[in-house]
């Protein structure tokens, strides 16, 4: 069996971690207890072996993970702000449908219609495509500027930074304590941001070779491509998060690791527990199941932390 990382997210005054057969949300409840959510996984390319093929298993993990996250922040919320704060269904579907629509009309809409207004300056289309990349990360960078002075987002990102140091204190193989992990980084190369960065500039050279379409036709085909930009980053990012990764992939991930410095924060000590009592149960859970000493703990993750 390959070797495994743990990897996961922050969510509502908590954490989620995945691992190879079961997912766990710690939250701290406002009576200062912490609940942990501890479920079997299934993953999709289980079912459907294709998904497990280069390129399309970026793709399908990238959605995954989605459904997943959106699960988990709705567990948080009802957890620490009560049933009345539990999304149904249907909101659910809603909640992600109005991301990825927010999502397409910031990233991949405004930037095509903003480069109507220089295009006819510039010659080169790679040089095009590049200003156009840059537009993306430029909103990126002021979208998590700006909603990191939130005070709720503040303590999210506390959270992503207890995780990291978390998951960062396990690959060291230290025992998981509040005094170890507190020592350890915030940043880790396998982030969500990471992954993000490397789409925007994966995007850049894939959609290099298709000239400098009309706005219609070119908001289309960032649409279609997506897939195709997910699956190679995700191959990216992939490799970045290896220990003995060549250091074209580590030079890769450094943007997105100093973007960290903007998505993480310190975590104190409460949050901290949280994110070991996520660990820890997934780590519980993986050692009981039935393949669970067949499993080497790191180095090579296939999910982002």
């Amino acid at each position: 069996m390959s070797k495994f990382n743990y990897g996961g997210q922050a969510v509502i005054e908590g954490v989620m971690m995945r691992g190879r057969y079961s997912a766990a949300v710690a939250v701290r409840k406002q009576d200062q207890t912490i609940s942990v959510l501890n479920q079997d996984l299934k993953p999709w390319s289980d079912r459907f072996p294709i998904l497990k093929k280069p390129l399309i298993r970026g793709a399908a993990a990238l959605v995954e993970t989605m459904i997943m996250g959106i699960r988990s922040l709705n567990y948080s919320a009802s957890e620490y702000g009560g049933e009345e704060e539990q999304l149904t269904t249907k909101e659910l579907v809603l909640t992600m449908g109005f991301a990825l629509v927010l999502t397409v009309a910031l990233f991949i809409v405004l930037p095509a219609f903003l480069l109507r207004f220089v295009q006819s300056h510039i010659s080169s289309n790679i040089l095009l495509n590049l200003v156009e990349g840059l537009i993306k990360i430029s909103f990126f960078v002021l979208y998590i500027a700006g909603i990191s002075w939130m005070e709720d987002i503040k303590r999210v990102f506390a959270y992503h930074g207890a995780e990291h140091k978390t998951i960062n204190c396990y690959e060291a193989g230290q025992e998981l304590t509040v005094e170890n992990v507190a020592k350890h980084s915030r940043v880790h190369a396998r982030c969500g941001t990471n992954f993000l960065l490397i789409v925007l500039f994966t995007s850049v050279f894939v959609f290099s070779f298709f000239g400098r379409p009309p706005f219609l036709q070119r908001v289309l085909t960032h649409l279609a491509l997506m897939p195709i930009v997910a699956g190679i980053s995700y191959e990216l990012i992939r490799k970045a998060g290896q220990q003995d990764c060549h250091p074209v992939f580590r030079w890769l991930a450094r943007p997105g690791m100093l973007l960290q410095a903007l998505t993480t924060k310190e975590p104190d000590h409460s949050q901290i527990e949280v994110a070991i009592s996520a660990l820890q149960a997934v780590l519980t859970k993986d050692a009981s199941h039935p393949e669970g000493k067949k499993v080497v703990p790191f180095p090579n993750n296939e999910t982002t932390a």
